[in-house]
């Protein structure tokens, strides 16, 4: 939601800040802005709608020169789309600008304080606001000799700390309610960079003569692979040679951590493929060989793990799990309570994290509270860490970004390595969790009742998934042409039972995230309670039905469904020929054990959405009104 990218140094800024700005479309956007400083003056550029159709075009005929800048793609929550509302905003005097992404929730009454001084407003925005704050508290503080260019870049953060700026912005957050990631340049120092966090992430890429400012790695992953990690309430003044980082109300600097990338910006390209979704299902394989590297115990038939920081006896001490989450994350964890629920017989409540963040619900003493998430950025998600924690509660995160702030803050927790997910619409973050849920599972069965032989056959499945998921993505012209058929109808339901259900829900959420057609995921015997009214033959129904102990009462309700005359699209067992005779498409996966079916059923699953989107015309990868990681509430 929302991006920020600064650069300090030697390069011409404007190409390094719209690069960066493209590597953070993803996120979702729907205006993008530059502003650079040249002749201790800052000049902005910025335009409603898509990088290529706006801002790089006005760039094109109207380009900045100058090594410093600063720039943003926005998501609208104050105010419409528009090119006054689009950042970076500037101050009153037009030496300050601001890249700003989080909610100013006092916004309104800075607002009237500061008209009452006759300060001018051009947007409707609450940034706007906190620009002209910045820039009235460096009004205050303007020191002799530190204006008008005299202070060089570098020199300032030799000579005063914090520095001027820094303590303008310092002051002026002092005064702020909400969440923040920004970033602030003024004309008077043409060589410095100011960042500063809470509750919205920001990081710093340190290179060599020259420094960046992102609020995701993506933006500078091409640029330089160290990076430093902001907390909340750092304040971080840049400079090509220097990095300074400073507590909100102090006037010490902190010692930094300096960490290595992942991934490198190649990573983070679409290559062959249109989409980055659909490059992300077919490496879908391999996250999934990624999850499991080094983490199975062939001799014990158990699961290992390096960064839970729990003891065998903390984790045999667990009598309850509560599993806060979000979205796709929420279906992930939906699958998870099954699997502790039937390997450790550790009962297990899945909860919305917005929902979660502000009941007062009464957990045990010996709950385990897990969050789950892609990002690790996730406001709610994040809250729900902070609120367990606030209790005495140990939390663990399974998470894919390392450094990200609920990967920092948790107690302990498990990486994903699946590497970037550029698509907004999550698919390989999802098989790579439920693969981590499962191995979980397994270790927490292990130390109470699970046998030795069930925790084998549990490794063999998983470890044959990998070349069982390539033997799926191999149907993927046929699944395109399933996708066809249907493109055109306005409703879906999605059904499943057990394990399969969650699968169902995220099927159901694929489809409405990327094609915009309405569809719900129900379990397969609740749509005769009510959903059923809704069949026709206009309305497709996917039906996730392994033949596993359940089959029979699967095949009753898409019976129901067929004698209403309802087109049914079946995800089945290899080798099921009767289903054949019953639906009007059927797309087979391998065979493998029931808790790990919905590990196959969701690439079918995601490839249909896919390919139904792209039939329709719909931007797959930056879907309308969604951003890929939601750090407002």
């Amino acid at each position: 939601m929302c991006g920020i990218v600064g650069y300090v140094g030697k390069q011409k800024a404007a190409p390094i800040l719209v690069d960066g700005l493209r590597r953070l479309e993803y996120r979702g956007y729907d205006s993008a802005g530059v502003a650079i400083i040249r002749d201790q003056a800052i000049l902005t550029r910025k335009k409603k709608g898509k990088i290529d159709e706006g801002l790089a075009r006005l760039l094109a005929t109207d380009g900045v020169e100058g090594t410093i800048g600063i720039g943003h793609t926005r998501w609208a929550t104050h105010g419409p789309p528009s090119d006054e509302n689009s950042h970076p905003h500037l101050d009153q005097s037009g030496h300050v600008a601001v890249v700003h992404n989080g909610v100013i929730e006092n916004y309104e009454r800075l607002k009237e304080r500061l008209v009452q001084k006759g300060h001018i407003f051009k947007s409707s925005t609450d940034t706007e606001v906190l620009a002209h704050l910045i820039g009235d508290h460096y009004e205050r503080i303007k020191l002799p000799g530190a204006v008008d260019g005299q202070a060089g870049p570098g020199k300032e953060l030799d000579s005063v700390l914090p520095h001027p700026l820094a303590q303008a912005v310092m002051n002026a957050l002092k005064e702020v309610i909400g969440a923040y990631g920004i970033g602030v340049i003024c004309a008077d120092f043409p060589g410095v960079i100011i960042g500063a966090r809470r509750g919205s992430p920001l990081i710093v890429g340190v290179g060599e003569g020259e420094n960046f400012l992102a609020s995701d790695a993506n933006a500078i992953a091409s640029h330089t692979r160290q990076v430093v990690y902001l907390n909340d309430y750092d304040v971080a003044t840049l400079t090509p040679d220097k990095l300074s980082v400073t507590r909100l109300g102090s006037d010490k600097p902190n010692n930094v951590q300096i960490s290595q990338l992942e991934y490198s910006g190649a990573d983070a390209e679409r290559g062959a493929y249109p989409h980055f979704m659909l490059k992300e299902i077919f490496e879908q394989p391999r996250t999934v060989e990624n999850a499991l590297r080094g983490r199975i115990e062939h001799d014990q038939a158990t699961a290992k793990f390096g960064g839970l920081n729990m003891t065998m006896a903390e984790l045999r001490a667990v009598d309850h799990i509560v599993i806060p989450a979000c979205g796709t994350s929420w279906h992930a964890a939906l699958i998870g309570e099954y699997l502790f629920e039937e390997f450790a017989h550790i009962p297990t409540e899945v909860e919305y994290a917005s929902e979660f963040r502000y009941r007062n619900a009464p957990i045990e003493k010996h709950t385990l509270v897990m969050v789950i998430t892609q990002s690790g950025e996730t406001a709610d998600t994040l809250a729900s860490l902070r609120e367990a924690k606030r209790k005495g509660h140990k939390v663990l995160a399974i998470c894919n970004v390392v450094g990200s702030t609920i990967a920092r803050e948790a107690d302990g927790g498990i990486y994903l390595h699946a590497g970037p997910e550029i698509g907004v619409a999550s698919t390989k973050a999802f098989t790579s969790q439920v693969t981590v849920l499962t191995l979980l599972a397994l270790l927490m069965g292990r130390i109470r009742m699970l046998a030795a032989n069930r925790g084998m056959q549990v490794i063999h499945a998983l470890e044959a998934l990998p070349q069982q998921l390539d033997s799926i993505l191999t149907q993927n012209e046929a699944i395109k042409r399933i996708a066809l058929k249907y493109a055109a109808a306005e409703d879906f339901f999605f059904l499943g039972r057990q394990y399969n259900f969650p699968a169902a829900l995220e099927g159901a959420l694929k489809l409405k995230e990327i094609s915009y057609i309405h569809a719900e995921g129900y379990p397969a015997a609740e749509m005769k309670h009510g959903p059923i009214a809704m069949i026709d033959e206009k309305t497709p129904t996917v039906v996730v039905i392994p033949s596993d102990s359940i089959y029979e009462k699967t095949f009753s309700n898409l019976q129901e469904i067929k004698a209403r005359k309802g087109p049914i699209i079946a995800i089945a067992t290899e080798g099921n020929e009767r289903i054949l005779k019953e639906v009007n498409d059927v797309i087979f996966v391998p065979e493998t054990l029931e808790p790990l079916f919905p590990l196959l059923a969701v690439l079918p699953l995601q490839l249909l959405a896919y390919h139904i989107a792209v039939a329709r015309g719909c931007d797959v990868d930056k879907p309308r009104n969604l951003a890929k990681s939601v750090t407002v509430e």
